[in-house]
C-alpha cells in the first residue's frame, strides 16, 4: 500500500544519556524531537546543532514522516517504507507515536532514499 511521507526540514542527532539523566531542555529544540526512557537509556531525538559536544550522540540524521493518522490494528505501514530502504542499502532509525511513524534515514543518503521510496509507489512532499 502507498503512502505519502513528508521530509522534515533540519538535520538531526540520535543522543544516548545515562539512563537516569534528567531529560535536557535543549532536547525540545527544533522542528521534531523524540524522547524515550527505558531501563538501560534515555535516548534523545533532535535538532543537531543544540546537542553539546560532550553528549554520545550520532548526528547527520534526515526525517521522513509517514502521513497519518494510521490505526494501531493497520499492519504493513513501516514495513512498507523500511523494506526498499533496505533494499537500496539505506540503515535508518524508526519512532513511532500514536497517530504514525517517522523513519530517520543518513542525510547523506536521503535522495536515495527517497528515490527508493518513490519507485514502490510512495510519495514523498
Amino acid at each position: 500500500m502507498p503512502h505519502t511521507l513528508t521530509t522534515l526540514p533540519g538535520r538531526y542527532a540520535v543522543c544516548r544519556l545515562g539512563r537516569d539523566s534528567p531529560v535536557p531542555h535543549w532536547a525540545f529544540t527544533g522542528a521534531f524531537c523524540s524522547v524515550t526512557r527505558n531501563a538501560d537509556e534515555l535516548s534523545v531525538v533532535c535538532d543537531e546543532s543544540v546537542v553539546p559536544n560532550d553528549i554520545q550522540h550520532q548526528a547527520g540524521w534526515a526525517c521522513l514522516k509517514l502521513e497519518g493518522p494510521f490505526e494501531f490494528n493497520l499492519t504493513g505501514v513501516l514495513t512498507s517504507v523500511l523494506i526498499p530502504l533496505r533494499d537500496a542499502g539505506i540503515g535508518i532509525f524508526a519512532i513511532s507515536t500514536f497517530d504514525t511513524d517517522y523513519v530517520m534515514v543518513p542525510k547523506t543518503s536521503l535522495a536515495d532514499a527517497i528515490c527508493a521510496l518513490i519507485s514502490v509507489g510512495h510519495s514523498i512532499t
